[in-house]
């Protein structure tokens, strides 16, 4: 069985909407390409380094719209990498998938991922907060790369909404800066549910409502 991977951009307040460019998801939201002025070197190694491997791709309806636009007409690493290998699409509609090896995943979604990690050993999620949002409610995720921002937005689509469920994760390295201040963080599915302890105590007067 091979493993699902989601790659995530996100604020510190953890919105995750349209990192990319101000024409991702532009409805309502004035701050499309906030990732962009901070990018760095370090950043962009650990990005392609989080790549490597990658046999598939699970995209969301808008996510594989703007990548169909895109990638088919670059020749860079990236492009070599998500031009040849298939790319899964979960919608209800009806999207083009004239992007060469787009197959469209049936409307039961976890079933149909599940069958898609029997067949690859690395599946990347990029974007798709949407679809993210169904992987992490049905747990159907194995590593977590996110990469916090040094910006709070205030709105926005988040990461983790209201229908997240409890969940462990376990941190597989220690985190790493980059100059300009994002921070990567990789996680792996970990079992159970957060456990709960009592921090009363006289001396671990520690807790936030102190």
């Amino acid at each position: 069985m091979g493993l699902i991977h989601i790659a995530m951009f996100a604020t510190l307040d953890l919105v995750g909407q349209a990192p990319g460019g101000p024409d991702e998801d532009p409805v309502g939201f004035p701050f499309g390409g906030w990732q962009a002025p901070l990018l760095d070197e370090v950043a962009g190694a650990q990005i392609e380094a989080a790549y490597e491997g990658t046999d598939a791709l699970l995209l969301g309806r808008r996510t594989y719209d703007i990548f169909a636009a895109y990638w088919p007409h670059q020749d860079d690493a990236f492009g070599t990498l998500f031009n040849g290998i298939p790319k899964y699409v979960a919608s209800r509609g009806k999207p083009d998938l004239s992007w060469a090896g787009s197959t469209q995943l049936g409307p039961n979604l976890p079933d149909a991922v599940r069958e898609i990690r029997d067949r690859h050993e690395h599946v990347k999620v990029v974007g798709s907060l949407n679809l993210v949002q169904t992987l992490l409610r049905e747990k159907l995720f194995d590593r977590l790369d996110l990469w916090l921002h040094p910006i709070v937005l205030g709105v926005g689509k988040k990461v983790f909404d209201d229908g997240a469920v409890p969940t462990n994760v376990t941190l597989l390295d220690p985190p790493a800066a980059s100059p300009k201040g994002a921070v990567h963080l990789r996680y792996a599915l970990a079992e159970g549910t957060p456990a709960t302890g009592d921090m009363s105590a006289p001396d671990r007067g520690l807790g936030n409502d102190s």
